[in-house]
């Protein structure tokens, strides 16, 4: 080889920018501390894991100014952005927080839920429930096990999009309380067939009670308490039995209560402790 001639496959500028981000490492000085960016960004409370994924493959996001690949790891200090835009990637400037909340039946939880709803949602006079919380807590909040839209009662978010994912897959594990209004009375054949637990996908929840709760006129209310339980699931399970649901309310998540002094539309912070019992 020539004396200064150039290396085959050297380090020079032109070979830094074929470098994908997928298989870039920790800057210099980071200390190690190289994330997957769909961890980083769920952590953010900016999406979901597979949210991110999603951006990565439309092209949205890049590492230094390099589209991303899966797989893709970023350390402190490596500017990412989505669609051009600079991502804070703690937007809250502190820790995750996680809020209960009161939905009404029928009331938007997210920007996205009230648009799709359409001109219904557009005469409500305030902005989708979640966005009315603190935004010092997070650019954006993940719902854990949301209810259906149709339907309302406890509903849980947090500004961490990891931790939210952390939250869902406890969910199957903890016994939830649902207040079910149904049109008649149900047969004890019905009741049994409810407590029985099975789903049309041939999965059985574990039903823990069904009990008669009260009501008037042409409706009654009875109370359902299962483990693992969706409010989509605890409403098939009484329309499997051919009964007539007009509204799903959860009142009980795991160690959570929907209190009588937190009013529809209101939410309040959890606490580290009733964090930690759910987790």
């Amino acid at each position: 080889m020539r004396r200064g001639a150039p290396r085959r496959g050297g380090g020079g500028r032109a070979g830094s920018r074929r470098t994908p981000a997928s298989r870039r490492t920790a800057a210099p000085g980071a200390g190690g501390d190289a994330e997957r960016l769909q961890k980083v960004l769920a952590r953010a409370g900016l999406a979901s894991r597979r949210e991110v994924e999603a951006w990565i493959r439309a092209g949205r996001l890049t590492v230094n100014g390099e589209l991303a690949t899966l797989g893709a790891r970023v350390a402190t200090g490596d500017r990412i952005q989505l669609d051009g835009r600079l991502v804070r990637t703690r937007a809250g400037g502190g820790e995750a927080r996680v809020f209960l909340c009161h939905r009404s039946p029928g009331e938007p939880l997210t920007a996205a839920a009230r648009a799709a709803a359409g001109a219904g949602a557009a005469r409500l006079a305030r902005p989708a429930l979640l966005e009315r919380l603190p935004r010092r807590a997070g650019r954006r909040f993940v719902a854990v096990s949301p209810m259906p839209r149709v339907d309302g009662g406890l509903e849980l978010v947090s500004s961490d999009g990891e931790l939210a994912a952390r939250l869902q897959r406890a969910v199957h594990s903890l016994t939830s309380e649902f207040g079910v209004r149904v049109r008649g009375e149900l047969s004890e054949a019905q009741r049994q067939g409810i407590l029985g637990g099975a789903l049309d996908s041939g999965a059985q929840l574990a039903v823990e009670r069904c009990e008669a709760a009260g009501g008037e006129g042409a409706n009654r209310w009875y109370t359902l308490v299962a483990r693992g339980a969706s409010g989509k699931q605890v409403r098939q399970l009484f329309e499997r039995q051919g009964a007539l649901v007009s509204r799903v309310l959860r009142t009980h998540l795991g160690a959570l209560t929907l209190e009588r002094s937190l009013g529809r539309g209101q939410f309040r912070e959890i606490t580290q402790e009733e964090l930690g019992a759910l987790l």
